[in-house]
């Protein structure tokens, strides 16, 4: 490894001695791999910035495929559990995945299976419960327009939001 300066006066950054090592590649990848999960796609993306040739680091994430070392679909499903936990809704979560470059079509599709298992209906109460709890005492229009705040900025539905804005904040108006 050799070290290169990303601009005068910035910290230098370890470039491989050869971009073409495999073996180099392999060790970096699964270096990578064991300080957080990544999709293939963004393993290759981090490789490529450490200054490996993209087609080195493509043919070591498909071998990393192939033994079972990377899963995509289980890392995004694993993702749409954070998300869910995060209480985020359904384009929420595709941008999160999109973020984490998981591939578009395996992205929409795990998502609409989660949104099938209600899911994202789940996270749209359990945010406005905590929005609910957040904001008692406060007006109703006040509560409303903090939930749907929230509830478009975590990127829910707006028919859900709806929904859970009925129940949760419709029958608070009269006192």
């Amino acid at each position: 490894m050799r070290y290169r300066k990303y601009r005068t006066g910035a910290p230098t950054k370890r470039v491989p001695d050869d971009p073409a090592d495999v073996d180099a590649c392999r060790e970096a990848a699964l270096t990578l791999l064991d300080a957080a999960a990544r999709s293939s796609g963004a393993l290759i993306k981090r490789l490529v910035s450490k200054g490996y040739d993209p087609v080195v680091c493509e043919d070591v994430v498909a071998r990393l495929v192939d033994v079972h070392l990377i899963d995509d679909e289980e890392y995004a499903r694993s993702v749409v559990r954070s998300c869910a936990g995060r209480m985020l809704g359904f384009r929420g979560t595709i941008m999160e995945l999109k973020r984490k470059d998981v591939d578009d079509r395996l992205a929409q599709r795990v998502a609409s299976e989660a949104r099938e298992q209600g899911v994202f209906e789940d996270a749209a109460w359990q945010l406005g419960r905590r929005v609910a709890a957040k904001t008692e005492g406060l007006e109703p229009q006040v509560r409303r327009r903090r939930f749907w705040s929230a509830g478009g900025r975590k990127g829910h539905d707006p028919e859900a939001l709806r929904r859970v804005a009925h129940e949760l904040f419709d029958n608070q108006d009269v006192v």
